[in-house]
């Protein structure tokens, strides 16, 4: 084979590796940290990192071509979130970093109005980078450490979301007192962000799966007030007890944001966003509710009309 043969053949392998065919892939739910998804990741090395308050997105590679998602789609032209696909088809240092790493997926916050919004002024309309994944070939794919993808976010400044602390073999206790460090990009004065998520990159629960847990401010004050034992929580009906649990503030807000930001709102869009919070719900906290409670019989009617209850008393102004 002449030199020039070879070097054909081993640019177009070059090129086949580096190019993947790369579809959207949905970022892994994060598992409040008393749940047994999660059970033994504060063994060892973990990193606790602010949860800041914007829509969930992604950032990858596809032949060449830049590509953007939310938390559930790809974005195109015609079908945005928030504006982010045109952020990140006006941002070169986002498509810079993927042209040298063209296997790596970025994912993150992008940061606009939700339910919080004491962050600081020019803290708006950027993306917070939280994990960086490798993907190879065969469908596989690794996390990049902490300490890695930080140096190469760097190289082209782009911004990410640094650990509060980094605690070996730590105890409930220890991650508590991480919520009122979460003052990342929050005003000066203005209290703590939304909650923190906990990494352990050695860890791997009992089913095998590498996944990160998390604790959100709001949720916590209200499962403490839960275990004081109140009378009327502990005589409540099963349905009402998983509403109260499951269905925050914090995803109220979230998903009436969404909509306001997507469409505007208006008092016709009110059975939307009793939708919205109702499948979010059941579709990312439904398996765990029958795990905790051993498989229990639940009445899905009631269900959801505890659900719209909460919507009802978190926000009344709506109704």
């Amino acid at each position: 084979m002449s030199c020039s043969v070879c070097s054909i053949f081993y640019f177009l392998n070059i090129r086949k590796d580096v190019y993947l065919k790369v579809k959207f892939e949905k970022y892994q739910h994060i598992e409040r940290l008393e749940n047994e998804e999660v059970e033994g990741i504060e063994i060892g090395k973990c990193y606790v990192f602010p949860k800041i308050d914007g829509t969930n997105s992604s950032v990858w590679m596809d032949n060449g071509e830049i590509k953007a998602g939310s938390r559930r789609r790809e974005l195109n032209e015609l079908k945005d979130n928030a504006d982010f696909y045109k952020f990140v088809l006006s941002n070169s240092k986002l498509k810079d970093y993927l042209l040298k790493y063209p296997k790596h997926r970025l994912f993150g916050e992008f940061l606009i109005p939700h339910s919080l919004r004491t962050y600081e002024n020019s803290a708006w309309n950027k993306f917070y980078i939280f994990d960086v994944v490798e993907e190879f070939a065969d469908n596989g794919f690794r996390y990049l450490k902490y300490e890695e993808y930080k140096l190469l976010l760097d190289e082209f400044n782009l911004d990410y979301i640094p650990p509060i602390m980094i605690i070996e073999n730590g105890t409930i206790e220890n991650f508590e007192k991480c919520l009122d460090k979460n003052t990342f990009l929050i005003k000066d004065g203005c209290g703590v962000g939304e909650g923190i998520v906990i990494k352990n990159y050695e860890y791997r629960n009992k089913y095998g799966r590498q996944t990160w847990a998390k604790i959100v401010t709001n949720e916590f004050k209200t499962r403490n007030i839960k275990e004081m034992g109140s009378p009327s929580l502990i005589n409540s009906p099963l349905e009402k007890l998983i509403v109260d649990e499951y269905v925050t503030k914090s995803l109220i807000e979230k998903e009436h944001s969404k909509i306001v930001n997507e469409k505007g709102w208006d008092c016709m869009k009110i059975p939307e966003l009793l939708n919205r919070v109702y499948h979010s719900f059941v579709t990312e906290d439904l398996w765990q509710v029958i795990k905790k409670h051993k498989q229990p019989v639940i009445n899905f009617k009631s269900l959801y009309k505890h659900s719209t209850s909460k919507v009802k008393e978190i926000k009344p102004e709506l109704f």
